[in-house]
């Protein structure tokens, strides 16, 4: 039985508005700026959040190959970092996983900007595992006590276990993986000092791949593209955990963070992606978000194996009779 999921209505008409409105209010809008781009054409620099440069790396050829008098160089950088360079005014676009908080709003309309915060995609947190752990099934209610230390030993999750220690990375102490461990998983400021931080996804991966105690927590997009040869290699070293929103994880409830999963709502561990724009007129910078929230951007989106924000995602439902 085959079935159509898609994302309601309501949030395409938002992002087409959105987008809209941006246009708009850059062509009614008088500045004394010093920025000479348009919305396809010039050169600008944006800030990414590091965990979604294979999503950027895919967008960006598509757009400078339409536009090729467009050219955009993406600063990959933890979340914290990507948001201060926009605060600052050295870039006008960062692409992370949060909205603004009120503060930084305030900030942004005591200067006069008025920052658009566009919503192209959801993503996933990965849990990777090294190949040789047996535990490929955690709940959050687990992994909540991993990041508390209070499961601090793999026997606390497998009696059977001789892994001894349970060591938990991630990639950079001010990544969006780290506040979503804060926000999400743990919903407090307390931090097991089992964590530990690498410098980049990539390393999280080789160090799981090494360490058959460890476990590792990364963007799903970096594992998440079946026709891309570096993601596949990646899921040669590690296997990735299905989790449970349930408070024992069991084969029947415990998911992967397939497309399909994070549809349905049934993989827990997921966010927003946010294009966050503070250009005082329509620049490049509106006309890559534009782009990418565009029918164009959302299926390149959707071919990196994560789920796009208003992009229809196929899932068939086999049944055997």
């Amino acid at each position: 039985m085959n079935c159509l999921f898609n994302f309601e209505m309501k949030k395409s008409i938002t992002v087409v508005t959105l987008i809209f409105s941006l246009f708009i209010s850059g062509c009614n809008k008088k500045t004394g700026d010093n920025y000479t781009d348009t919305p396809t054409t010039g050169k600008v620099s944006i800030a990414v959040d590091e965990t979604f440069q294979p999503i950027i790396d895919a967008e960006l050829p598509v757009f400078h190959a339409m536009y090729k008098y467009a050219t955009i160089t993406p600063k990959y950088l933890p979340e914290n970092a990507a948001l201060n360079l926009l605060l600052h005014d050295s870039v006008r676009l960062a692409i992370v996983s949060r909205t603004l908080s009120t503060k930084e709003i305030a900030y942004f309309n005591s200067k006069k900007f008025f920052p658009k915060e566009v919503p192209v995609a959801i993503d996933g947190i990965a849990v990777l595992v090294n190949p040789s752990n047996p535990d490929t099934l955690l709940s959050v209610s687990q992994l909540r006590k991993m990041m508390l230390g209070e499961i601090s030993d793999w026997k606390q999750v497998d009696p059977a276990s001789k892994l001894g220690k349970v060591k938990v990375v991630f990639d950079n102490p001010n990544s969006s993986t780290v506040r979503f461990i804060v926000d999400s998983i743990t919903k407090t400021g307390n931090l097991s000092k089992q964590l530990s931080a690498m410098m980049y996804n990539l390393d999280v991966v080789d160090y799981v791949s090494k360490n058959p105690n460890s476990i590792g927590l990364i963007g799903v997009s970096w594992i998440s593209d079946s026709r891309d040869p570096k993601s596949l290699s990646f899921l040669k070293k590690v296997k990735v955990a299905g989790i449970s929103a349930s408070e024992v994880a069991k084969p029947e409830n415990s998911y992967q963070p397939f497309q399909a999963y994070i549809a349905t709502g049934k993989y827990p561990l997921t966010r927003f992606i946010y294009m966050i724009i503070s250009e005082p007129r329509a620049g490049l910078g509106t006309g890559f978000t534009s782009f990418v929230a565009s029918d164009k951007g959302q299926r390149i989106i959707l071919k990196t194996g994560i789920l796009p924000y208003t992009e229809p995602v196929r899932i068939v439902n086999i049944k055997s009779e």
